[in-house]
C-alpha cells in the first residue's frame, strides 16, 4: 500500500469501504500472527517524571499530582500476578523517573528472571545507553519508546526536551535495537496540530523503521496539560485536522496491519477509555492482537494519570484480568500462552 492509498483511507467516511478495510485488516492478522491474543502484564511503577511534555497529566510541571514510586518487593508481587495469571510478558512502565536507578531496576529485573521466567518490557522513557545496556544484560527484552508524531516540529512543540538534551527517537530507537532489544513504538492519533499527511508519514515510518510493537492511541485531552487547556488553537485547519475518535484510531491500527503484517499491535487501554461498551474489541477486530491488562496496585492506578478517566481505573488486578479474558473469549479468540 502506497502512501496515497494510506491517505484515502484516513480521509474515507464510507461505511461500505472501511467494512473492507476491517476485513482485510483481520484476515491479514489472522493469516500472519494467528487468533492468539496475547497479554502483556501492565505494571506502572512510578509517575515521576523529569520531562515537561504538554499532553501528560504526570508532567514535571503539574503540581497537583501525588507522586510515587514502588517498591522492588511490589514490583515483585504483580510479576507473580501476572504468572498466575498465565502471561507471557511483564510491562514496567513510569514515567521519565530518574531516580529509578540502574543497579536498583537491574536486581528487580534478575529477581523477576529468576522467579517467573516473564519476558519484560521497559517503557521508562529517555534513558542513557549505560542503563538501557545494563538492564538489557540484566535480562529486559524489550523496550518501548513511543515517537508520538513524525512531524518534527509537532512533536517538539508537545514535547520539550531537557536542557541540553536533543530528544531524537528515532535515533534511540536505533539504539536499542543495536543493544539487542526487540523496539516497541507508536503514536497518538488526533494530536492538535497532526494532519493526514502526518499520520500518512506515521504508518509508513513504521515500516520504515522496522518496529516490532506498535501502540496506536487516540489523543485525550487531560484539563492540566497545555494541551488540554489550549488545544483548539493549535488545530490544523479545517479538513486537514486529524479527529482524535475511535473511528481514526481503528484506521490507523488495521493500516498498521496491513503494512506490517508480522509486528504485535496492542488494542490500547486509551481506545478503550473513549469507548467503555466496544473500544478493546473493535481494536481486536481490526487488526490489533496484544492486550495489556494493568496489575499496578489500585492504590496507585489513579495516581498514573497520563489522561482522564482510564478504562482500567477503579478495578483490582483480578478484575482487569476476568474482564479483558471475558472480552477475547467473546470474539472467539484464544488467549495466547
Amino acid at each position: 500500500m502506497n502512501r496515497r492509498e494510506i491517505l484515502d483511507w484516513l480521509k474515507t467516511e464510507d461505511a461500505d469501504r472501511l467494512e473492507e478495510l476491517w476485513k482485510t485488516a483481520d484476515t491479514v492478522r489472522r493469516e500472519n500472527v494467528g487468533n492468539a491474543v496475547h497479554l502483556r502484564g501492565l505494571v506502572e511503577i512510578s509517575n515521576i517524571c523529569a520531562r515537561d511534555c504538554g499532553y501528560c497529566g504526570i508532567r514535571a510541571g503539574n503540581a497537583s499530582v501525588s507522586r510515587y514510586r514502588m517498591t522492588a518487593d511490589e514490583i515483585l508481587d504483580c510479576a507473580r500476578l501476572a504468572a498466575g495469571f498465565g502471561y507471557g510478558t511483564l510491562v514496567l512502565q513510569a514515567g521519565e523517573d530518574h531516580g529509578i536507578a540502574s543497579a536498583w531496576l537491574c536486581g528487580i529485573i534478575g529477581s523477576i528472571k529468576d522467579e517467573t521466567g516473564l519476558a519484560i518490557t521497559l517503557s521508562l522513557g529517555e534513558r542513557d545507553d549505560a542503563d538501557l545496556v545494563a538492564w538489557y544484560r540484566a535480562g529486559a527484552d524489550r523496550y518501548l519508546l513511543r515517537f508520538e508524531t513524525s512531524n518534527r516540529e509537532l512533536y517538539e512543540r508537545i514535547h520539550p526536551p531537557l536542557p541540553g538534551r536533543d530528544s531524537d527517537r528515532f535515533q534511540i530507537l536505533g539504539k536499542l535495537r543495536e543493544i539487542g532489544y526487540e523496539v516497541g513504538s507508536g503514536i497518538m492519533v488526533g494530536i492538535p496540530g497532526q494532519t493526514y499527511d502526518d499520520l500518512a508519514n506515521d504508518v509508513m515510518m513504521f515500516r520504515e523503521h522496522d518496529i516490532d510493537m506498535i501502540g496506536i492511541g487516540p489523543y485525550i485531552p487531560h484539563p492540566g496539560t497545555p494541551l488540554g487547556r489550549e488545544g483548539d488553537r493549535h488545530k490544523a485547519p479545517d479538513g486537514e485536522q486529524v479527529p482524535a475518535d475511535e473511528l481514526t484510531t481503528c484506521k490507523v491500527v488495521a493500516l498498521t496491519r496491513i503494512q506490517c503484517p508480522l509486528i504485535n499491535i496492542p488494542s490500547t487501554t486509551a481506545l478503550a477509555t473513549i469507548n467503555r461498551a466496544g473500544g478493546r474489541e473493535h481494536g481486536l477486530s481490526r487488526g490489533a492482537n496484544i492486550c495489556m491488562p494493568n496489575l499496578t496496585p489500585r492504590k496507585y492506578r489513579e495516581l498514573y494519570e497520563i489522561y482522564p478517566s482510564k478504562a482500567s481505573c477503579g478495578e483490582n488486578a483480578d478484575e482487569s484480568n476476568t474482564r479483558i479474558k471475558n472480552q477475547i473469549l467473546a470474539l472467539g479468540r484464544t488467549i495466547g500462552t
